[in-house]
C-alpha cells in the first residue's frame, strides 16, 4: 500500500484542489515519435573531396550525418541523401579516426543499410522539395568548396524557407547560406546562428587553407552570429533556421530539428 501511494503521488500534484498529470519523458518520446512517424527530410552532403591545394582528402564528417540520421531515423522519420554529383560521397578520413569515435559513429560503422544508401545517393537536380518535410546538411569541410556555389542547393533552400518548412545546418554547413537570398535579401541577414568558429579553425589548423571563415563570411551578410566554447555543444534556432556550432552539436540540432517536425501539421 505504501508503495502504491508512493507510486500515486509521484505522477500526480494537488494544486489549489485541481489534480495535474504531469507527462513523463517517456510519454512525451512517444508522442514525439508518433507525429514524426512519416515524415520526409532531406540530408544534402557535399560531393567535394580535395582540401584546398594540400593535397589532403575532405569530406563530410562522419559524426554530423550519423548522429542526426540516428536522432530522425529513430523516431520514424524517413530520410533521403542526395549530393551535387549523386552516387558515394567523400568521408572526411579524419572524422572516420578512432579519436573521433562516438557511439553513433560505431553505429554507422556496422549500418550496412545506411552505407548502402549513401553509395546511391540522389543527384540534387533530380529532388523536389515539395516532397519533404524539411532539409538538413551535414558538415565537414567539403560544404565550403561546393554547396557555397551550387545553384541548385541555393534553390532548395530558398524553397524550403518559403514554404514555411525547417532548414537545419551543423558545423561547417551553414556556410552554404552563404549566397542564399530570399525575396532579395541575405537569408541570414538580422538572423541569430552559429557554426565553425573562427577559434575552431585555426585549433585544426585550417584558417589559411579554407576558401573563407564561416564565422566572418555569414556576419558580412548580416547575420547575428554567436557561439560557444571551443568543442563544446552549442545551436541556434531563430524560426525556421536551426544552426550547430561543431561535430558536438550534430545531435541538439537534429533535436530541435525532431522538435519543429513535431509541430508541424
Amino acid at each position: 500500500m505504501k508503495k502504491l501511494f508512493y507510486t500515486i503521488t509521484l505522477g500526480i500534484m494537488v494544486i489549489a484542489g485541481c489534480i495535474i498529470i504531469p507527462f513523463s519523458n517517456q510519454a512525451t518520446a512517444q508522442t514525439i515519435k508518433e507525429n514524426t512517424m512519416n515524415k520526409k527530410v532531406l540530408f544534402v552532403v557535399t560531393s567535394h573531396d580535395k582540401l584546398g591545394n594540400t593535397g589532403g582528402k575532405t569530406g563530410f564528417w562522419t559524426e554530423e550525418l550519423a548522429a542526426p540520421y540516428y536522432a530522425l531515423a529513430d523516431n520514424g522519420v524517413l530520410i533521403d541523401i542526395a549530393t551535387p554529383l549523386g552516387g558515394q560521397p567523400p568521408i572526411d578520413p579524419r572524422s572516420a579516426d578512432p579519436s573521433s569515435a562516438t557511439e553513433d559513429t560505431k553505429r554507422f560503422d556496422t549500418d550496412s543499410e545506411l552505407k548502402d544508401k549513401l553509395k546511391n545517393t540522389k543527384k540534387l537536380s533530380e529532388v523536389n522539395q515539395a516532397d519533404y518535410d524539411a532539409v538538413f546538411y551535414p558538415g565537414g569541410h567539403g560544404p565550403l568548396w561546393d554547396l557555397t556555389t551550387d545553384e541548385r542547393s541555393m534553390v532548395l533552400i530558398e524553397e524550403f524557407y518559403i514554404n514555411e518548412k525547417p532548414v537545419a545546418f551543423v558545423c561547417h554547413a551553414p556556410a552554404v547560406l552563404k549566397n542564399v537570398k530570399v525575396n532579395g535579401e541575405y537569408l541570414v541577414k538580422g538572423k541569430k546562428l552559429t557554426g565553425f568558429s573562427n577559434t575552431e579553425e585555426a585549433a585544426v589548423g585550417l584558417t589559411d587553407i579554407v576558401p573563407f571563415l564561416l564565422e566572418d563570411e555569414l556576419q558580412k551578410n548580416g547575420a547575428v552570429y554567436s557561439k560557444a566554447g571551443n568543442w563544446e555543444s552549442y545551436a541556434v534556432e531563430d524560426g525556421l533556421l536551426i544552426t550547430g556550432q561543431n561535430p558536438a552539436s550534430s545531435k541538439l540540432v537534429a533535436e530541435k530539428l525532431l522538435q519543429q517536425l513535431n509541430l508541424k501539421k
